[in-house]
């Protein structure tokens, strides 16, 4: 028996439009959540403006809300229980689970919520619900910090393989919402020497807020003979320890590559769009025995520790939060995410 409508943002063709569809009954095998707040993010700028490369073509992969109804078969969980969401379960028995590589997962990346993060209501099924898809969050936690642990664990991910120890030296390439959070992560693991490299001011100056120590750079204003004279003078002669890329420019890795030490390593965080190629000299990383670390979405492992780090109050994410849009109004939500001229992270929140 079919109920009353909802509002969905659908992507089609790179094209959002705010849908209202059928809200279906809830299977026996599912529970149905009311969104309550969900983050906009790179991937899903990039379904929308660019060329995104993975297979989910889903938008909204960030959201948090409460349990509206329970399947008969579900026990783990209640009608009214506050959860994070996470759109991708790996399966945990595969080849890749087995070696640590859960976002490699055949599994990981097929399983996606229903009908997407961008709706009010979404449903997870059993199969998600039994692999670590959907996490009770704090009772200390609200909506709006707890939309911000799916980007803070992708984060923590590109942190933890680095191996990035207690002071060492970053170079962080954009300082959008996830540089950010790089950026806060860094001091929690104790670094001491931090670079921010960006074009656009409002995000650097809003850096420069949370974190005063930290060297920002916008890279369009200073000229190039400039540049690394101001990266070395703050991270030392022989360059970083580690850069990480939090932008989908090119050029942000083959600068990554200059202002690396001998040794060191390179995150590359930022989605790249499909087919982008670049011209690398490998000598050049051969050479330096650079570690270049691809660092693709995030796992269980990570999720918890972000909740840990946000309960705990290691890390402060609302404040990363500059704007709220309810999901009639997720092009706009988009358009201001992509534009990023005055803005930090955007949320949508329910109708």
């Amino acid at each position: 028996m079919l109920s009353f409508e909802m509002k969905a943002a659908i992507l089609d063709n790179h094209k959002i439009t705010v849908k209202d569809i059928v809200d279906p009954k809830t299977g026996e095998n599912e529970i149905k959540i009311r969104m309550k707040a969900c983050g906009i993010c790179g991937s899903d700028l990039e379904k929308v403006f660019g060329k995104y490369g993975m297979k989910s073509s889903k938008i909204g992969h960030e959201p948090v809300g409460e349990i509206e109804e329970v399947g008969n078969s579900i026990r783990e969980f209640k009608k009214g229980d506050r959860v994070f969401i996470h759109h991708h379960v790996p399966c945990h028995i595969c080849r890749y689970c087995m070696a640590g590589d859960f976002t490699m997962c055949d599994k990981y990346q097929s399983s996606n919520i229903e009908p997407c993060g961008l709706s009010e209501f979404i449903f997870v099924p059993e199969w998600n619900i039994l692999r670590g898809g959907v996490v009770k969050i704090p009772d200390s936690m609200n909506y709006y910090q707890a939309s911000l642990i799916e980007p803070l664990a992708c984060c923590l991910r590109s942190i933890n393989k680095l191996q990035i120890n207690k002071g060492d030296s970053i170079v962080i390439f954009g300082a959008g919402p996830t540089g950010l959070m790089h950026l806060m992560l860094c001091r929690v693991f104790g670094t001491s020497r931090i670079v921010l490299l960006d074009i656009n001011d409002f995000r650097l100056e809003f850096a420069k807020k949370i974190c005063p120590n930290v060297t920002t750079i916008n890279v369009e204003t200073v000229d190039k003979e400039v540049l690394p004279k101001l990266i070395y003078n703050a991270v030392g002669a022989e360059g970083a320890d580690y850069s990480i890329t939090c932008t989908s420019s090119p050029s942000a890795f083959l600068q990554a590559m200059e202002f690396t030490r001998r040794g060191g390593g390179i995150s590359l965080f930022g989605v790249p769009p499909k087919e982008t190629e670049i011209g690398v000299d490998l000598n050049k990383i051969y050479s330096k025995e650079l570690r270049v670390i691809p660092s693709y979405a995030t796992s269980e492992k990570e999720i918890h520790q972000a909740i840990s780090l946000m309960q705990n109050k290691m890390v402060d994410m609302e404040q990363l939060i500059t704007h709220k849009f309810r999901i009639s109004e997720s092009n706009k939500a988009l358009e201001c995410a992509h534009s990023g001229h005055d803005s930090m992270k955007i949320i949508i929140v329910s109708e």
